[in-house]
């Protein structure tokens, strides 16, 4: 969207039937090993996580496909769109959210997972207060009101994107440790608990 490639924005479109596709089959294939394996403790958990991370990866596949949306949306806008500052900066910070979040799903790692989920406190305040701004811009402007409304659609979805990887990374700490802190203020948690075993 920011580099006005439309080609990528249609492929990204075009790809969350595949993303679906794959949720189902790993989906499947969890049920699988439940009812042939029957795994306990820390096997239940891997597979329980991986069910809901699945979940959760389908669902960043869908606001994938609406930021792709709204990207083809704007290339045919011929004013001036307002608010590209605010998805460049909030899509740096989801982009390595998620990033961060694979790599502890992969790793096993909840120092990671931890960073996480403090940052997506940090991309909601930004999130607000970019949807505060363009609110007043379009306000001031009401000849902006589409494009100003594909933007704030854009940033839901990247808002949204956080949120997911923000439940990556506390799948990973109940992986781990076996501790839920999907309820929890990350200030409040015991850091001894979430230390490495």
């Amino acid at each position: 969207m920011l580099e006005g490639d439309t080609r990528l924005a249609e492929q990204v479109r075009d790809n969350d039937r595949q993303v679906n596709d794959l949720q189902l089959q790993i989906d499947d294939e969890c049920t699988r090993v439940l009812a042939r394996r029957q795994p306990a403790a820390s096997d239940l958990r891997l597979v329980l996580a991986v069910i809901r991370a699945t979940s959760d990866l389908e669902r960043i596949g869908d606001e994938a496909s609406k930021i792709a949306r709204n990207a083809l949306l704007l290339s045919e806008s011929t004013s001036t769109i307002r608010g590209l500052v605010e998805v460049r900066h909030i899509s740096e910070h989801v982009r390595k959210m998620l990033r961060d979040a694979l790599t502890a799903f992969a790793r096993f790692d909840t120092d990671l997972a931890m960073q996480v989920v403090r940052e997506d406190e940090l991309v909601d305040d930004e999130y607000s207060s970019a949807m505060r701004s363009l609110m007043t811009f379009m306000m001031e402007d009401s000849r902006s009101i589409t494009s100003v409304l594909s933007i704030m659609w854009v940033l839901r979805a990247l808002e949204r994107v956080g949120d997911h990887a923000d439940n990556l990374a506390e799948y990973v700490v109940y992986l781990v440790k076996g501790l839920d802190i999907r309820h929890s203020d990350p200030d409040n948690l015991d850091p001894q608990v979430l230390k490495k075993s």
